[in-house]
C-alpha cells in the first residue's frame, strides 16, 4: 500500500480503534487494555500509553502504534510499509525507549527502522502464541494446592520471584531486574490481577494476567522458583486461575510462552498454539532516564 502519514489519535478515535484492534484481538491484547484501563492523555501510569495512527485514503484506520509512559512500543498494523516504520521511529524519537512486542513479520520491520540490531538487544526473540477457549480448559488432574490473591505480606516474595523472573525470562541485570521486581510487586497487590499457588503454606508458584478486557485475557508474570519446578505447579496456577476468570464472564485467554517447558504446560490445560510473537528488549533503554 501507499505511505500514509502518521497521525495522533484522540478520543473521538478510540470507537473506531476498538473496532480495529478487536478484528485482530490476539495480538492487540496490550493495546486494547491499556487503552480501555487508562485511555488516552494518561502521563502517570507507566502503562498508560501515547498512540498514533494511519488512515486510508477513505478514512478507515489501516494502523495504530502505542508507547507506554515507561517505553514499551507495541503496535496493530499488518499493512504498514517501510516508509511508515521509519516515521513511527521518528515518532518514538528521544522518548523514552526500552522495547518492543508484536506480531512477528511488523516486530521485524520495526525492529529495522528502530536500529535494534541483535547485538543491542538483552532480548530478541518469538515465542509461541496461544489462545484457549476457557469453555475447552483442561482443569482436571492438576497439583495439589490453592489459589490466593496477594496481600502486603507477600511484598518481599513477589519482588525476589520477579527479580528472578526478569532476569531468567528477560535477561535483565540483576540492578535492573530488583527495580522492576519492586514496581511489579507493588503493582501486583494493589491491582489484584495476580495469584499465588500455595500448599500447606508454601509459595509454589505465581499467575498473572498482564492484559485484561471483560471477555478475554492475556497471561502473563508466571513463574515458579527453581525447587518447585516439574511438578506442575505453573500450570495449575494458570488453569485455577482462568477458572476464576471464566466464571467472571471471560470466554477467551492468550499468552505466549518464554520456553519449551512453558509451553508443554500451557498445552496440557488445554491452549492451542495459532502462531508467534515477537519480543526485542534494548540491554540499554533509549531517551530519558527513569523519573
Amino acid at each position: 500500500m501507499s505511505h500514509s502519514p502518521l497521525l495522533p489519535a484522540t478520543d473521538a478515535d478510540l470507537p473506531a480503534i476498538e473496532d480495529f484492534l478487536s478484528a485482530r484481538a490476539e495480538s492487540s491484547m496490550f493495546l486494547r487494555s491499556n487503552l480501555r484501563e487508562h485511555g488516552l492523555g494518561d502521563t502517570e501510569s507507566p502503562r498508560a500509553m501515547d498512540v498514533a495512527l494511519t488512515r486510508e485514503a477513505g478514512d478507515a484506520i489501516t494502523g495504530v502504534f502505542g508507547l507506554t509512559n515507561g517505553g514499551y512500543a507495541t503496535f496493530q498494523a499488518p499493512q504498514a510499509d517501510p516508509e511508515t516504520w521509519q516515521a513511527v521511529a521518528r515518532w518514538i524519537g528521544a522518548r523514552r525507549f526500552l522495547g518492543l512486542t508484536g506480531a512477528v513479520a511488523q516486530a521485524t520491520l520495526a525492529r529495522k527502522a528502530l536500529g535494534m540490531t541483535d547485538d543491542l538487544l538483552a532480548v530478541g526473540r518469538n515465542e509461541p502464541l496461544y489462545r484457549l477457549d476457557l469453555s475447552r480448559l483442561k482443569d482436571d488432574g492438576l497439583a495439589d494446592g490453592s489459589l490466593r490473591a496477594p496481600v502486603p505480606a507477600d511484598l518481599a516474595l513477589l519482588e525476589a520471584w520477579y527479580t528472578a523472573s526478569e532476569i531468567e525470562a528477560l535477561g535483565a541485570s540483576p540492578e535492573r531486574a530488583a527495580a522492576l521486581a519492586r514496581s511489579r510487586a507493588a503493582r501486583a497487590i494493589l491491582e489484584q490481577n495476580a495469584r499465588i499457588l500455595e500448599r500447606d503454606g508454601t509459595p509454589l508458584a505465581m499467575t498473572a494476567f498482564n492484559a485484561h478486557l471483560p471477555d478475554m485475557v492475556q497471561v502473563g508474570g508466571v513463574y515458579t522458583p527453581p525447587d518447585h519446578r516439574n511438578a506442575g505447579a505453573a500450570r495449575t496456577a494458570v488453569a485455577r486461575h482462568l477458572a476464576e476468570a471464566r466464571e467472571t464472564g471471560v470466554r477467551q485467554a492468550i499468552l505466549f510462552a518464554a520456553s519449551p517447558a512453558a509451553s508443554r504446560a500451557y498445552e496440557a490445560i488445554g491452549f492451542e498454539r495459532i502462531g508467534d510473537f515477537a519480543i526485542a528488549l534494548l540491554k540499554t533503554p533509549r531517551g530519558p532516564l527513569d523519573a
